[in-house]
């Protein structure tokens, strides 16, 4: 069977599926793998993978072996950062790859995985389109005041520019929304690992919490996420750490995991909450930053008809949801508790005038669909 193999390379994991190349399009296989375990279709395979070239290779061998009735014929990547040149889904040829070479700046998590991931592919698969499908591209029409920072008008000519991410997930979430007449005004909530906030009016991204970076906006698992840049002047200036030691702990050494000093996973904080003070006060940040974050969007929207929580945090933490929406009633978001902790699809009570679902994102499928246009 001719297949759509779709590639999503995370900065600590890699999520692929393979698709049929024909419309409609259907998924015959989706696998992770996390944590050095590589799952396909809920079977876990050991191989006690570490880095992501090791992991890409271990995935090619399997579907080598267990899956060899699926041929590949086209290979779709989600690609965190496509600086200003890329948004729409392109062919990775050698001269978008040297753009994106020379982008690993702006996501020095993501990109560097990513690349290492095309090139082994580009091995394996040597007669295979490989396509790039940009997680920027759904921000790109952010209105004026939301794209550009209030710096020297030389900079933004130079890509230092609010691009904002998570983009597969939020086309996904408004493709799903679209028959259910969410309304003008959406706002979603993607939390995980990676954490932001998007405003969505009449289906366009009008602002979003990421910024030049996945680095920015809201609190993350082990992300800072905005900080006042006095505080990386005084690191930098009086602390005496290296760019690079600053990089590390912005990205690897902060968030939840900084402040709780234990973990960066929210369902084991809130384990450990009723005894450890600190993981507690973690808890409590997190969600006062994203009740926040959702007020200031609303502000955008001139109010809320539609919040989507979704990611990883989002789709299975019923009780950060409402901790989250506690103290927002003021926009109309009120939570009914029963349906919020039996993980209903809408968990907006009765009274709530804003609409509050929980959705599953699905990145392949966006994925997918962009990469067949190129068959």
């Amino acid at each position: 069977m001719e297949t759509i193999l779709t590639v999503n390379c995370g900065s600590s994991s890699l999520k692929f599926a393979l698709y049929t190349v024909t419309l409609p399009l259907k998924q015959v296989l989706l696998g992770n793998v996390k944590n050095g375990v590589i799952e396909i279709d809920r079977e876990i395979h050991e191989h006690g993978v570490g880095t992501m070239k090791e992991a890409v290779e271990e995935v090619l061998s399997l579907l080598r072996t267990r899956f060899e009735h699926f041929k590949v014929v086209i290979i779709g990547h989600r690609i965190v950062q496509g600086g200003e040149q890329h948004f729409e889904p392109v062919v990775l040829d050698d001269a978008v790859l040297q753009t994106l070479k020379e982008l690993v700046p702006l996501a020095p998590l993501h990109l560097p995985p990513s690349l290492d991931v095309i090139y082994a592919l580009q091995r394996a698969f040597p007669a295979a389109k490989q396509v790039g499908c940009f997680d920027t591209a759904f921000h790109q029409h952010m209105p004026f005041e939301a794209r550009y920072y209030p710096l020297p008008r030389a900079l933004w000519k130079e890509g230092v520019i609010h691009y904002g991410f998570h983009g597969l997930s939020y086309e996904s979430i408004m493709q799903q929304l679209q028959p259910l007449s969410p309304g003008n005004k959406v706002i979603v909530a993607h939390l995980g690992n990676g954490a932001s906030c998007a405003a969505v009016q009449e289906g366009r991204s009008v602002d979003t919490t990421m910024g030049m970076t996945p680095a920015g906006g809201l609190m993350m698992s082990a992300r800072a996420g905005d900080l006042d840049p006095g505080v990386l002047l005084y690191l930098l200036e009086e602390k005496g750490m290296t760019s690079s030691e600053l990089s590390a702990m912005l990205n690897k050494s902060s968030g939840l995991k900084a402040v709780s000093g234990e973990s960066g996973d929210v369902q084991r904080l809130l384990e450990l909450e009723d005894t450890h003070p600190q993981a507690a006060e973690a808890i409590h940040m997190f969600c006062y930053h994203a009740r926040k974050t959702i007020g200031a969007l609303a502000a955008v929207l001139g109010g809320v008809d539609t919040l989507v929580f979704t990611g990883g945090i989002g789709e299975h933490a019923p009780v950060i949801r409402s901790r989250i929406c506690k103290g927002l009633e003021f926009l109309g978001i009120v939570i009914d508790e029963k349906a919020n902790v039996e993980k209903a699809n809408i968990i907006s009570a009765n009274d709530s005038t804003a609409t509050v679902r929980v959705m599953i994102t699905n990145e392949e499928l966006m994925i997918a669909q962009h990469t067949q246009t190129f068959i």
